[in-house]
């Protein structure tokens, strides 16, 4: 975002207010000036050492109003898991020969699932996935033995969240062309997941900061006193 454009987007909102997320993820929304069709991001920071395995907070949460993204998914299976794969509508699907591509340089997916028995051909792929996250985990869903079901799910809006090392958690809750509610829902969904997904030996203040905010648009804050959900109109 240019600087005028940045400050004309600071002009819609108060910078140091704390919104409802309804209040929030409009003004976020509103902010989404680009030609293209922005994401609507959600960025929760954590009172979680991520350093610790036992606070390390990853899994997957289905947005209920989807991503508004065509997720391009790589899977590694054969046989009967491999049609699975093939029929819930997989990009990619292979085992040594997807292999071969990945560690030749292709990277034209987004995801990467594969069955139990693939993962010791996937392990030699760390340094090629690893760095982009995209390293098949069954706490996220993306090992198992149903390629098919997964497919289907990420497909349909399931999305991966992990912390970062800074117990920051970043996860996109739509496009901007989404209307309010269907924003709220996806935030609702997450946030419900997080609270899930809470650690026994997290202490203190678990969920301590929430910011919403459009792909190239400032970060708009959130109240969480205020976590409850509310009529968008109420906006």
């Amino acid at each position: 975002m240019s600087g005028k454009k940045h400050a004309d987007a600071l002009k819609t909102f108060d910078r140091d207010h704390f919104y409802t997320p309804v209040e929030a993820v409009k003004h976020a929304k509103n902010t989404a000036t680009a030609k293209f069709d922005e994401s609507i991001d959600l960025v929760v920071r954590l009172g979680v050492d991520p350093r610790k395995a036992d606070q390390m907070v990853r899994g997957t949460v289905a947005l209920p109003a989807g991503t508004g993204k065509d997720i391009r998914v790589a899977v590694f299976a054969a046989g009967e898991a491999a049609d699975s794969a093939r029929a819930a509508g997989a990009d990619i699907v292979g085992s040594d020969d997807l292999l071969e591509q990945i560690e030749g340089g292709m990277m034209d997916f987004d995801l990467v699932i594969a069955s139990p028995d693939m993962m010791p051909l996937v392990g030699r792929l760390g340094r090629q996935l690893g760095p982009r996250g995209l390293m098949p985990n069954p706490k996220t869903g993306t090992v198992t033995p149903d390629v098919g079901r997964a497919v289907e799910e990420f497909k349909g809006g399931k999305v991966e969240y992990r912390t970062d090392r800074y117990g920051n958690v970043q996860v996109p809750i739509g496009k901007a062309s989404f209307d309010v509610e269907k924003l709220a829902d996806n935030f609702f969904a997450v946030i419900e997941e997080l609270n899930r997904a809470k650690p026994a030996s997290a202490k203190g203040r678990y969920i301590q900061k929430i910011t919403t905010s459009a792909t190239m648009g400032p970060g708009v804050r959130i109240d969480i006193q205020r976590l409850k959900p509310t009529a968008p109109d109420a906006a």
